[in-house]
């Protein structure tokens, strides 16, 4: 090779010295006769090669280039791990597999593959047939004679004349399968018994699409943040299929036909209450502290005018229904109770929540144990001040119910001198540093409970009314402030799983007696508060007003015509607003449903196939919260563990059967970090050791990340 400067020639060195070839190419670099990108356009070679060699004629000069190396030692690929190593590429592990079983770096093994001392196995079908590609997928399932990627026709045939219910799953190997990542979270769902007690609530529907395969498309579709179910109709069925070991997932119309014939006669119910049975006798601990409250889902639709509820985060009063949620201390949910007609929190929770909580919860003390320790109680509730009622606070006392909430009327603010510091523990597993006091408060009905007051920076003070009279400040405090968990469940779940979406647009008649307020005595209320606002400005402005100039006739005469005019109109308010409350007190405040006036009637929004696709959202959401645990213990935050599980569901993956072996191979694409890459790789390697089985198969699933034959960073 010679190179020239001009028409001038330079220097010259044989093509294979590649020392040589460094050293001169970085010496033009440092003399400013060429640039880094030069060389690297010119010749083909990386970025980071170039640099490299710049740095080193910088620090060492041209003999750096030609100086010995400095070897590690003796040889890491000895006669023993080659032959190790052998017969485990004979076995049919790839270079990543084979690299954690014998602890030898990839770029060795790689470089040993290059040079002829490992061989990699051939596998003479693949080299024939070629796995599909995306493309070639779409081509088939657009060329299908029944409908787009109906191309399994004799089972769908045999299923139409009732020969075939519930065609079993049959994968097939594909590339870039979309949303591929989502099987990460089988394990997981498996393990939260999506599937485990579906067969004793719901009958197997007739058809081509078995139970399993419904609950599972609806479980993935929640992870991956799909909006609804109509979103369904501009996503490839033929590629959601290959996620079930179908040729193609039901359209939207079919979907909703199964999922009413799933949600009759009160089964999702009786499945939610098994499901939550089962979580609260797997961890205890949680179940003992509960969390409750309400959130409004808005209706937008048009088909009823339902009653108009508060929305604390639109700060509008729309037309809504009520979900009354249960959860844990870390935000994972129990339960839920839908309110067409929204009573109050302290309503549902006495009358429907504590008697499900009394018979549910695990563990809770005998009625030995609960008369031998007066202070004992069964189990904890916080909620907010919506729920503050001395009248509950004693009726749950009296049942042993410990309560936590904020106190209504907290009164003056306590003396300083009386806080002290104290260490709290999170539910996130942080300790921070809280000033706290405590006194004994006797409420209006004689209860005597436990105030607790946290001072901020600020010189706020937060008063907490507690009828735990066991548990220290701390944990006390750290329960009721742990209630934002809670808020943040509502929040993520609003964002990406849609809790407020409808499952369908069916409207059902109450039966029920169901008191409501009388829209009759809200129409005076409305009055009495109108009237009263605008008495309160005209008597604001009678006060302030005042005559600031000289006493004369002609100024004082204005000044009391307009002092007397204010005087008469808050007069006629007075005796208005006397006869509006006279009205209001002679109208019922509560009526049943049936007794409003025919253009004020309102159908409530139908709520058991709600009630089943929320159900499954709660399942969905506690599988993404044990794979962030496990990510947590990566050092990953929680928020961001959340953010890359996300990212990781909507990954591609390829999709390899062994039906020799018995394993359904996902290889997920690599993630746009290297770091991504690591930690999700390690989440694989736990998910690989629960052996999960892919229902009705034998396939067992086995995760890794992308194909690691190519290593990163491998120099040419």
């Amino acid at each position: 090779m010679t190179y020239f400067t001009g028409n001038i020639p330079v220097f010259v060195h044989d093509q294979s010295d590649r020392d040589t070839f460094r050293m001169i190419t970085a010496q033009f670099c440092v003399n400013g006769h060429a640039k880094q990108m030069d060389i690297v356009r010119a010749f083909g070679v990386k970025k980071i090669s170039v640099k490299r060699a710049v740095k080193l004629y910088r620090e060492e000069g041209p003999r750096g280039f030609f100086k010995e190396r400095n070897r590690r030692g003796a040889a890491v690929l000895t006669d023993e791990v080659l032959e190790k190593a052998q017969q485990l590429f004979d076995e049919g592990l790839d270079i990543g597999e084979v690299s954690s079983r014998i602890n030898v770096k990839h770029n060795t093994l790689y470089k040993a593959t290059r040079v002829g001392k490992l061989h990699l196995p051939v596998n003479s079908e693949e080299c024939s047939a070629p796995l599909p590609s995306k493309s070639a997928r779409t081509e088939q399932d657009r060329a299908a004679s029944m409908g787009v990627g109906t191309t399994n026709v004799d089972d769908r045939v045999a299923a139409s004349k009732g020969e075939l219910q519930a065609v079993p799953p049959r994968f097939e190997p594909a590339l870039d399968v979309p949303n591929g990542g989502v099987l990460l979270a089988l394990p997981a769902l498996l393990a939260l018994g999506l599937l485990e007690t579906t067969e004793r609530f719901f009958a197997e529907p007739k058809g081509y699409y078995g139970l399993d395969s419904l609950f599972l498309l609806l479980a993935l579709m929640v992870l991956t943040r799909q909006p609804s179910i109509e979103s369904m109709r501009y996503c490839a069925p033929g590629e959601w299929g290959n996620l079930l070991g179908l040729d193609r997932i039901p359209e939207v119309r079919t979907l909703r036909n199964k999922l009413h014939f799933l949600s009759r006669e009160g089964q999702p119910q009786q499945w939610s209450a098994e499901l939550c049975r089962q979580w609260m006798e797997a961890a205890p601990e949680q179940a003992g502290t509960l969390y409750i409250d309400g959130h409004v889902r808005v209706y937008n639709g048009d088909q009823t005018r339902l009653p108009r509820h508060y929305v604390a985060r639109q700060k509008l009063c729309l037309r809504a229904t009520t979900d009354y949620w249960v959860n844990a201390m870390d935000g994972q949910p129990f339960f839920f109770v839908n309110q067409a007609v929204d009573p109050g929190l302290l309503q549902v929770l006495e009358h429907e929540i504590v008697p499900r909580l009394e018979r549910e919860i695990p563990q809770q003390p005998t009625a030995q144990q609960l008369e031998d320790d007066s202070l004992l109680h069964r189990f904890t509730l916080v909620y907010d001040r919506e729920g503050y009622s001395p009248a509950f606070l004693k009726r749950m006392r009296e049942k042993r119910i410990a309560c936590l909430t904020y106190h209504k009327y907290p009164g003056d603010d306590w003396a300083e001198e009386e806080f002290r510091l104290h260490s709290v523990n999170l539910i996130s597993g942080q300790t921070v540093e809280m000033r706290l006091a405590e006194r004994g408060t006797c409420l209006s009905n004689g209860l005597w409970v436990r105030e607790i007051r946290k001072l901020t920076t600020r010189g706020h003070q937060t008063a907490i009314l507690a009828t735990d009279y066991r548990s220290d400040i701390p944990p006390i405090s750290g329960a009721m402030f742990a209630r934002w968990s809670q808020e943040n469940f509502f929040r993520y779940s609003r964002q990406h799983f849609g809790i407020d979406k409808l499952a369908d647009y069916s409207l059902e008649e109450i039966s029920d007696p169901t008191l409501i307020v009388n829209p009759a005595w809200r129409e005076l209320d409305r009055q009495v508060r109108s009237l009263n606002g605008k008495r309160s400005r005209r008597l604001a402005n009678f006060t302030a007003l005042n005559l600031e100039e000289s006493i004369e006739p002609e100024k004082v005469e204005p000044f009391m015509r307009r002092k007397a005019e204010l005087q008469e109109d808050i007069e006629c308010m007075d005796q208005e607003i006397n006869t509006l409350k006279t009205q209001r007190k002679g109208t019922p405040h509560h009526i049943d449903v049936s007794e409003l006036p025919p253009e004020q009637q309102f159908k409530k929004l139908a709520t058991a196939s709600k009630h089943l696709v929320d159900t499954i959202k709660m399942v969905a959401y506690r599988a993404e919260t044990a794979m962030a645990n496990i990510l947590r213990g990566h050092q990953f935050r929680s928020d961001e563990a959340r953010q890359l599980l996300a990212s990781v569901y909507q990954t591609e993956a390829d999709l390899l059967p062994d039906f020799e072996t018995g394993t359904l191979t996902v290889r997920l694409h690599h993630l746009p970090t290297v770091r991504a890459d690591t930690i999700v790789q390690k989440l694989c390697e736990e998910l690989n050791d629960t052996k999960t089985l892919f229902p009705r198969t034998n396939l067992t699933l086995c995760f890794k990340v992308g194909s690691l034959q190519n290593p990163r960073d491998q120099e040419v």
